[in-house]
């Protein structure tokens, strides 16, 4: 059977739109891919503070959430700013003044890289987080705190573990 020219246009029209009906899902799964991966990290309203093995911090029935801020862990022998060490623990106990040069001029480099921007205006705005063990000296504490003072911060929070409800009922019934 010989076909005319109309009926050999319309069957290679045919075929050159059937083989273009297949729909490409790589880029709308890749899509939904970083949909998800956004919506994780972003979604916890958590604010996880760095950990160090040895570290215990003390415990507290405080309710409010920590915030993002400025870290300083006191260690077994140093005291570390954002993750980089910056003076040594008996050094700080050796000095007889309550400042800690060192500890200062890592927090003035700080004012400017991790703080919101009203912050870096407001030093009343200002705050920083201070990890340490429950068994570091008061007179330390005391001189660390004193530094985050002249370095015009204007909150200072100290970083402790939640108690859990049962911990504190079981604490009031035994009084």
């Amino acid at each position: 059977m010989v076909k005319s020219g109309r009926a050999k246009r319309m069957a290679k029209h045919h075929k050159r739109n059937a083989r273009s009906s297949a729909l490409n899902l790589v880029s709308l799964m890749d899509i939904f891919t970083i949909l998800v991966f956004f919506l994780l990290v972003n979604s916890s309203d958590v604010e996880t503070l760095p950990n160090e093995k040895d570290l215990k911090l003390p415990e507290s029935i405080a309710e409010e959430k920590a915030k993002e801020t400025v870290v300083i862990m006191i260690g077994r022998e140093d005291i570390i700013v954002q993750g980089t060490p910056v003076a040594k623990i008996a050094d700080v106990m050796a000095q007889k003044d309550n400042d800690i040069a060192p500890l200062r001029q890592a927090l003035k480099s700080q004012n400017d890289r991790v703080l919101r921007r009203e912050a870096q205006d407001d030093i009343a705005g200002r705050e920083v987080t201070i990890m340490g063990d429950k068994d570091i000296p008061y007179s330390l504490l005391k001189k660390v705190m004193a530094t985050c003072t002249a370095s015009d911060y204007g909150q200072i929070s100290l970083a402790v573990l939640q108690k859990s409800s049962d911990k504190l009922d079981s604490l009031q019934a035994s009084r």
